[in-house]
């Protein structure tokens, strides 16, 4: 998988990309990640990318022709370099569908991402036509685009073949099946007055994943029950759910 990032500010990506799985996902070829000065794709000797708004206001607006000169070199690029050469443009805006788990999922699937992060007061309308998908992560306003396009990137290389090593680690993760993830626990088995579970000492595999499945409902119940309406329960979970009695 190759993933493009269009920044003002590729320097703000050395660190989140320089540690961790996304360190190792590099490193083993299993993914490729490229970052692109938009200001490299201006010819004036400011280097200028913004400018004040049609109709007045406050802030500048991002120009369209660097995005656009940027966005048809980097596609010829990777037509060249890549097979399959299909590119997904992905816009980062407040404005865009809500990142969620099974976005992300849809979106490590594509052999080639391009996100555009934009900048300042907002982007000039017309680069809307470049977009295939606009995205947003979540309802509130943030600087720029560059934190938003960490944040995916984050959220998709996880999710590439290879890059966790254990695929079973996904399966049980939060907003995997709709549902938040059950609580976790290692050792010491009491700590401070707080023991854990007895279940989960007992080496009864059935009863683990029973107990894990209803407390993961129980936790979804109680902190995010709108995830819920999207979950499949069988008809017992179902009235467990309707007494209130998760456990």
């Amino acid at each position: 998988m190759r993933i493009d990032i269009l920044t003002l500010f590729p320097q703000m990506f050395s660190g989140p990309f320089g540690l961790s799985i996304i360190k190792r996902a590099v490193e083993q070829s299993l993914v490729t990640i490229r970052l692109h000065d938009l200001r490299d794709y201006t010819h004036d000797a400011h280097r200028t990318v913004d400018d004040a708004p049609y109709g007045g206001g406050a802030g500048m607006v991002l120009k369209p022709e660097p995005v656009f000169e940027a966005v048809a070199h980097i596609k010829s690029e990777i037509e060249k370099e890549e097979s399959p050469p299909d590119t997904t443009v992905v816009l980062l805006t407040p404005q865009g569908h809500l990142l969620r788990q099974e976005l992300a999922r849809e979106l490590s699937q594509r052999p080639n991402l391009l996100l555009v992060a934009g900048h300042y007061e907002g982007i000039d309308e017309r680069v809307r036509y470049l977009a295939d998908e606009e995205i947003s992560i979540g309802d509130y306003v943030l600087s720029g685009g560059e934190l938003p396009a960490m944040v995916m990137v984050d959220a998709i290389v996880r999710l590439v073949p290879g890059v966790l090593g254990s695929e079973s680690s996904l399966a049980e993760e939060s907003h995997n099946a709709s549902l938040l993830e059950y609580p976790q626990y290692t050792r010491p088995p009491e700590y401070r007055g707080w023991k854990v579970p007895e279940v989960l000492l007992s080496g009864n595999h059935q009863e683990i994943a029973r107990w894990r499945r209803e407390q993961a409902i129980r936790r979804t119940l109680e902190r995010r029950p709108d995830l819920l309406q999207k979950t499949s329960l069988s008809p017992q979970e179902k009235e467990i759910l309707k007494g209130e009695a998760l456990i």
